[in-house]
């Protein structure tokens, strides 16, 4: 309030601070449920007009200007719905949210590569081509960027491929194939490649950038498919508390399946095995190979990691069971530290057509610990009483005798109750 002492005029506090503090007219603050209105299925359809009559809020007086400017978002043409906006109007909110300097709305750049399956080597071959545009994330305003490779559901170490660094660039050129192998016809319809580009920093931790995710069923096989794709942000997983009841109880079912499809689909690794079965020479034929079954253990891919250096040291046992004298155990070398070991070794059972068909072929992975015992990473069965590749490639060994039949095999992590702990 101002007083008049003669001819000077004086200003109190309280008015130099509100002339200071709010030198324009006081806008309301929109409430949260603005940004979420509750959409009527019986609402009939507004039209976005700027021009439209707005209706108050509860409790706001229709008089003079300042009702004007305490006018609630909600539109005066939706009055059988109870309060209620249009999908239209909803819509508009929505994109009027995201054009302003939100996450969705930041530029983090472009990738181009390429991906082929080859069915006969079941290998998925990743061609990373180049970048466009990328954030800025050191302070010369460049960024060192590298693209990692995930195959998800089971991302983890032992399937992580990883591109080299390009320095001082954000718009980088890579042209580098990155090979995926033990890749098998359900992997390419149920698994999904993710592509993250981040940042690579030597004195603290590197950045992520984007990511930019390909279900692999878009994949033909023995066909080469270009992608030209937007880096995003990784998909959040909405809050339960952030929604309504509905969509709270869709939030925990959708989290519990995920949950149980990723313990479902857990993987121990993947084993790449020959089988050959080798009929003995007639009489008055030359001797050639010995008569039986020959099994080839050549390497295993994506392994499970055991030791806490986030690797493994494995070797593969078989056994030709039942085993009565206890005899059929072969082991191959330990591979020190690795998740895709190589062996190729082969090893011979001399066994009669007639009795391979009643045997079972059980072989296991190990991680080797020195001065404990060994971990059991995963194992497979093969013998005409299971179902599935073991099955399949069990029916080929025995009916294209001395053809090498080969096959991935996934690794279950169920150690069959037969086999030994030695």
């Amino acid at each position: 309030m101002t007083v008049r002492k003669g001819k000077k005029l004086t200003i109190s506090i309280q008015e130099h601070m509100a002339i200071d503090v709010c030198p324009g007219p006081i806008r309301p603050i929109r409430q949260i449920s603005a940004y979420f209105p509750r959409l009527s299925p019986t609402a009939e359809p507004i039209s976005p007009n700027p021009a439209s009559p707005l209706a108050l809020s509860p409790g706001v007086g229709a008089s003079g200007g300042t009702s004007r400017a305490l006018l609630s978002p909600l539109q005066a043409g939706a009055r059988g719905g109870g309060g209620t906006l249009s999908a239209a109007s909803s819509i508009e909110t929505s994109v009027d949210i995201c054009s302003s300097d939100s996450d969705d709305s930041t530029a983090l750049g472009t990738l181009e590569f390429e991906l082929r399956y080859e069915k006969a080597t079941s290998s998925l071959h990743c061609t990373i081509i180049r970048a466009k545009g990328l954030k800025p994330m050191d302070f010369n305003g460049l960024a060192d960027p590298y693209v990692k490779l995930h195959l998800l559901p089971g991302a983890c170490k032992a399937n992580k491929l990883k591109t080299k660094t390009v320095r001082n660039s954000l718009n980088p050129v890579w042209n580098e194939t990155l090979t995926y192998i033990g890749i098998t016809e359900e992997d390419m319809h149920r698994k999904t490649l993710r592509l993250s580009v981040c940042d690579e920093d030597k004195l603290t931790h590197n950045e992520f950038i984007g990511e930019s995710r390909v279900a692999l069923r878009r994949v033909k096989p023995d066909q080469t498919k270009r992608f030209y794709t937007c880096l995003e942000h990784p998909p959040p997983l909405p809050s339960p508390t952030a929604m309504g009841a509905a969509l709270r109880g869709i939030s925990c079912y959708l989290r519990e399946w995920e949950n149980e499809q990723m313990t479902s689909l857990e993987e121990r690794g993947r084993l790449l095995l020959s089988l050959q079965f080798v009929p003995p020479p007639a009489e008055g034929e030359a001797e050639g190979r010995r008569g039986g079954l020959y099994v080839g253990v050549l390497r295993c891919a994506h392994l499970a990691a055991m030791d806490v250096n986030g690797f493994s040291d494995p070797y593969v046992k078989t056994y030709l069971k039942p085993d009565v004298k206890k005899k059929s155990k072969h082991k191959t070398a330990v591979i020190k530290k690795t998740l895709n070991p190589e062996f190729n070794e082969e090893f011979f059972y001399e066994i009669s057509l007639s009795e391979l068909v009643h045997k079972t072929l059980e072989v296991t992975v190990w991680d080797y610990d020195l001065g404990r015992s060994n971990d059991f990473i995963g194992g497979v069965c093969l013998s005409c009483h299971v179902q599935g590749d073991a099955l399949r490639h069990w029916m080929d060994c025995l009916r294209n005798k001395g053809q090498r039949v080969e096959r991935w095999h996934i690794l279950t992590n169920e150690l069959p109750q037969t086999t030994c702990h030695d």
